[in-house]
C-alpha cells in the first residue's frame, strides 16, 4: 500500500525524476514517379504517377503541390479537377496520386512539380518532354 502511494505521488509531484516525452511530428519525405515518355505531341495527355514516401507517420501531416512551367505550354491537373494554375498551392488528398499533363505546344516542354508538407519540407520533380510529330 505504501509503495502504491509513493508511486502515485511521483506521478502527481514534479520532484520525482521526469522523462520528457518527445513526440516527433516533422518527418522528411521522398517522392517517386513512375517513368514517363520522352516525347509528347500537341494536345496529347501523359499520366504522371506519384508516390510520396514519408520517413515516419504523423496523422496530421498535409501535403501540397504546385508547379511552374518554364518551357512550352500545357496544363497539369488532378483527375477531372480543373487544371492547376502555375505557382498556386493545392492540397493533395493521398500519398499516391496521378496527375495528367496535356500538351498545348508543338515545341519541347519543361516544368517542375513541387511537393511540400505543412512543416516546410519540400521536394522538386522536373519533367522534360521533346516535341513529337
Amino acid at each position: 500500500m505504501v509503495l502504491l502511494m509513493v508511486t502515485a505521488g511521483c506521478f502527481l509531484n514534479s520532484s520525482c525524476e521526469e522523462e520528457e516525452l518527445n513526440i516527433q511530428d516533422n518527418f522528411p519525405f521522398g517522392v517517386s514517379v513512375m517513368p514517363v515518355p520522352d516525347e509528347i505531341a500537341d494536345e496529347q495527355t501523359v499520366e504522371l504517377r506519384f508516390t510520396i514516401q514519408p520517413t515516419g507517420n504523423y496523422s496530421n501531416t498535409r501535403y501540397f503541390i504546385r508547379y511552374f512551367q518554364f518551357e512550352g505550354q500545357g496544363t497539369l491537373q488532378y483527375f477531372d479537377d480543373p487544371p492547376y494554375l502555375p505557382n498556386d498551392l493545392y492540397e493533395l488528398p493521398d500519398l499516391q496520386f496521378r496527375l495528367y499533363y496535356t500538351s498545348a505546344s508543338v515545341l519541347s516542354q519543361s516544368f517542375d512539380v513541387w511537393i511540400s508538407d505543412n512543416f516546410g519540407n519540400e521536394r522538386q520533380v522536373s519533367f522534360q518532354f521533346n516535341s513529337s510529330d
